[in-house]
């Protein structure tokens, strides 16, 4: 007796709730067909991803489609198509000798999108087109967003699969959108090639009402609930008996009937979730119980084998109807409502398949990292008493869904401001692939001008990016010197001048809003110095700009070589990837095709598909996010092998614009030196980039580890993965603000300061004075201690005194900051340097070095809109040898001191401690202030 075979002269159609490749190449599954009957299969995101990442037979087309640069989606998608196609295929005999009744395979529609109509229609037409097998059914949940997706996925003509159906009441509503499908086909149209089913879950309801069953039996022992006890593990068949009953009363009458003369055939009752979850009873519960005429069950191989070997093949599914009712009435009676039950179902049904889907794509992510290893940066850490916390984090925002949203460009994920209109970087790296012959073009006119150097004025994200790129790559043989200039110096400017041939040199001009002082002023002097050369400057520059900017304007009427557009919906911090990062990347001679196809690697590891806790960008962003809001570690401190050590400027704009703001955030500590773990406060995490093989300080960073400082470890094996580094760290501090609760993408406090710089400006242009007197000066040092007044700390006769007021101000877990108002060359810095790790190892607190006014475009924001702990220092000078800014009556040094002024007073107005040195000999200036700083700490 082949007890499968009675079902089906039962009138019941058994499928199948497996798939897998190779049990689809197996005797096994033909035998199922052939012997047994079998008419239908099914599949969703728990099944694949048991399928591929258990076995090894999807690994060949994986390694394909990685190698194609598809993401994960596709990948998967391309995976789940080919066996569903295969299984369609096996199954096609049986659908057309039941002339297509029968021998029907299922795919879901993606359980992400189970709460949006528009996109639930357009996958599962999608779908349809993509299989091209007319024995495809496409499952659609039964949501309430689902419901008109299931209507109009029928009145398209595709097969549909109602799945997630608990409820009697969605019941009604999903046959009456299948009829209503069905009513909207051609009215001379033949109905029969369009089939449904309606997938009703059963042992899911018994699992959830016996667990209420048993709470009220322990919370109110009695006869009130003595009635409770018998029915258990009756309640799934009894509501799918009473839907049954549903079935043929909605598929009789006038309106159907007039669609079945036309060949329609009736939305099947599919019986699904029908393995035994309590082990008390019957492991062919939900197959014995529910054999009835024009049903299918769906069945785990266990359950088959088992209804093989001892299952009762005989009409059920309309003996005991009354009894179905009563069971149910008695349910509600003892106030256990069955709505609320199935309601909650639903919710939970389309949690369980996201959270599949979530392994599935963890699982292809973790095979595409095997597949790809070498190719790709790799990332560790060591997270210590925080390492719980994050995993929790993780799970946390993995059921948000954050991912998602982020490549959804959902500002909900933030602060719902604007931030929608800032996440053009997303993509950034596959348009500019596709631009690679216009940046091959730009490269060889370059090339062929006879350029011997090339100079960025830029600010910020316009210069900082660009500048990684070319210490990374160094220099190219036979392309020109690269030069990047942020600085309204006039020793900075000097020194380029005394670099270049003016002749010979290609000037790009860098700036977003084409509005921003800097590039502007250093593009009038330059185009000044070139005119006195050539009749024809404009051909030696090139602007990088937003579309309609006054950059823009000025390039066409100075008659600019090239003009370069940005991107408006990406801000200068997350520019790198584009215009401004790549155009300089090509006047170097970097390969910008190879630079962005190695990014696009690691768009892959970290697109939407890709679940927080394979997903390197979104994973570190929230640990980040963690250790600061939760562990109060907000100083992320940046350590880099030589090669790579611009990356620190850069991810210092990055973090600091990006979080610093409402008095949250995080501080970007560069350029510190490793030292021992006692050193350090608790308010530190350790991020260190190296080229792998080069200063890996591996000893320091164990020692960290060891005492419990966080300790995040990147590194590249080639300079071409640094732009994986770049987007990799751009999804992370994304996924940073998320976690803080800020827009990461404003930067209100660096408007602040530039409108404080603009009116000091104008007042020294007007011939007003540069500032407030010196409280104190001694040995060319004037110290002005604006902040001062009415504080005693700061009253005092030397200049080491003062000093030690000042720093007395900083405390456990705040941090100290220099900001240089000089020239920024070697001797400076490590004359800085060292003045900053005094302070550090005396103070233990994190200290930090900015060169102005670059910070401005850059921890300038952090500093002034960040968090409260800061304690600046502002050092300024005067210049032997100042320049002229074109058209304007002031200088560049000038020019320099009133955005020092402008950027000290919004400091002194957010009530940051903050005092200003400023040093007439700079030389024996920065001597005396070192002396007067190790004094006063000692």
């Amino acid at each position: 007796m082949n007890r499968l075979k009675e079902l089906e002269a039962l009138g019941q159609s058994i499928w199948l709730d497996f798939l897998s490749r190779e049990f689809l190449a197996s005797t096994e599954f033909r035998k199922l067909i052939d012997e047994d009957g079998l008419k239908g299969m099914t599949s969703n995101p728990s099944i694949f991803e048991k399928a591929i990442d258990k076995g090894k037979e999807y690994d060949a087309d994986i390694q394909h489609y990685v190698e194609q640069d598809c993401d994960i989606g596709t990948i998967f998608r391309k995976l789940a198509v080919a066996d569903i196609c295969t299984a369609a295929d096996a199954f096609r005999p049986a659908f057309d000798k039941l002339n297509g009744a029968d021998g029907f395979i299922s795919i879901e529609v993606s359980p992400y999108i189970a709460y949006d109509t528009d996109k639930t229609t357009a996958e599962a037409k999608s779908l349809w087109e993509e299989i091209a097998r007319p024995n495809l059914m496409v499952k659609i949940p039964a949501t309430q967003e689902g419901l008109p997706a299931i209507r109009d996925c029928t009145g398209a003509g595709l097969n549909i699969n109602i799945t997630l159906l608990f409820s009697r009441k969605v019941y009604e509503q999903v046959a009456d959108a299948y009829i209503a499908g069905l009513e909207m086909r051609p009215s001379d149209e033949d109905l029969s090639r369009i089939s449904s089913v309606a997938s009703f879950f059963v042992s899911r309801i018994d699992s959830k009402v016996d667990k209420r069953i048993a709470k009220r039996l322990q919370e109110e022992p009695g006869e009130k609930t003595a009635c409770l006890a018998a029915l258990r593990g009756k309640v799934a068949v009894a509501n799918a008996k009473l839907a049954y009953q549903q079935y043929k009363r909605i598929f009789s009458g006038p309106r159907w009937e007039k669609l079945a003369q036309r060949g329609a055939r009736p939305q099947r009752l599919l019986w699904a979730s029908t393995s035994t979850k309590n082990s008390a009873y019957s492991d062919v519960l939900y197959v014995d119980n529910l054999i009835g005429a024009d049903t299918v069950n769906t069945l785990p191989r266990e359950t088959l084998e088992a209804f093989r070997e001892h299952g009762s093949p005989q009409l059920t599914l309309e003996s005991g109807v009354d009894e179905a009712q009563r069971i149910l009435d008695m349910l509600e009676k003892c106030g256990i409502s069955l709505d609320q039950v199935t309601d909650e179902l639903v919710e939970e049904g389309v949690k369980l398949f996201a959270d599949a889907a979530d392994k599935l794509y963890a699982a292809l992510t973790d095979k595409r990292a095997r597949l790809t290893a070498g190719t790709m940066l790799t990332m560790t850490e060591s997270l210590g008493a925080a390492q719980s916390a994050v995993a929790d984090e993780v799970k946390r925002r993995t059921e948000n869904g954050d991912v998602r949203k982020l490549w959804k460009k959902d500002k909900s994920l933030w602060t719902n401001k604007d931030e929608d209109r800032w996440l053009g970087w997303l993509d950034s790296p596959v348009r500019e692939c596709a631009d690679k012959l216009a940046y091959r073009e730009f490269a060889r006119w370059i090339e062929s001008s006879g350029f011997t150097n090339v100079v960025l004025l830029g600010m910020g994200g316009s210069s900082l990016g660009a500048e990684v790129l070319h210490q990374v790559f160094d220099q190219w043989p036979g392309w020109p010197d690269f030069h990047a200039l942020d600085s309204t110096d006039p020793d900075d400017i000097h020194a380029i001048e005394e670099k270049v041939d003016l002749a010979k040199t290609a000037f790009i001009v860098s700036s977003k809003s084409g509005s921003t002082l800097e590039p502007n002023i250093l593009k009038d002097y330059f185009f000044e110095k070139v005119t006195r050369h050539s009749a024809e400057p404009g051909k030696q520059f090139i602007a990088i700009t937003d579309p309609g900017s006054l950059l823009e304007k000025a390039a066409k009427e100075q008659r600019f070589a090239r003009i370069f557009h940005g991107d408006p919906e990406i801000g200068g911090r997350y520019s790198v990837l584009s215009k401004f990062g790549l155009i300089p990347a090509a006047a170097m001679g970097l390969d910008i095709g190879r630079l962005c196809n190695e990014t696009r690697r690691m768009m892959r590891s970290c697109d939407s598909c890709v679940p927080p806790a394979a997903n390197p960008g979104a994973r570190l962003g929230i640990a980040l996010g963690v250790l600061a809001t939760k562990f109060g570690r907000d100083k992320i401190t940046i350590a880099t092998s030589a090669p790579v050590a611009s990356i620190g400027a850069w991810l210092e704009q990055l973090i600091a614009e990006s979080t610093g703001k409402q008095g949250k955030g995080l501080i970007p500590v560069d350029g510190e030196d490793l030292a021992d773990p006692d050193v350090y406060g608790k308010d530190r995490v350790f991020i260190h980039v190296h080229l792998a093989g080069v200063d890996d300080p591996s000893d320091k960073l164990a020692a960290l580890e060891q005492a419990g400082h966080p300790v995040i470890r990147i590194a590249i094996s080639d300079s071409y993965q640094i732009g994986q580094l770049f987007f990799v760290l751009e999804v992370a501090i994304a996924m940073a603000g998320a976690m803080i609760g800020i827009n990461p993408f404003d930067q209100p406090d660096v408007e602040a300061a530039k409108v404080r710089a603009r009116d000091m400006t104008k007042q020294l242009e007007q011939g007003g004075e540069a500032g407030p007197k010196p409280v104190f000066a001694t040995d060319g040092v004037g110290l002005f201690a604006e902040t001062a007044s009415g504080d005693p700390s700061l009253r005092a006769n030397t200049l080491a005194q003062y000093m030690k007021g000042h720093l007395a101000r900083i405390a456990a877990d705040d941090y100290f900051a220099l900001l240089a108002y000089v020239p920024r060359t070697r001797e400076h810095e490590q004359l800085l340097h060292e003045i900053r790790m005094q302070v550090r190892d005396r103070k233990h607190v994190a200290t930090c070095l900015g060169f102005g006014p670059r910070y401005l475009h850059s921890t300038g924001q952090a500093y002034k809109g960040g968090p409260a702990t800061g304690v600046f220092l502002e050092i300024t000078c005067d210049h032997q040898d100042d320049l002229q800014v074109p058209n304007r009556n002031i200088t560049f040094g000038n020019v320099q001191l009133a955005q020092a002024l402008g950027d000290l007073a919004v400091l002194n107005e957010r009530g940051r401690p903050a005092m200003r040195v400023h040093l007439k000999d700079l030389k024996s200036g920065i001597a005396s202030l070192r002396q007067a700083i190790e004094e006063a700490l000692h």
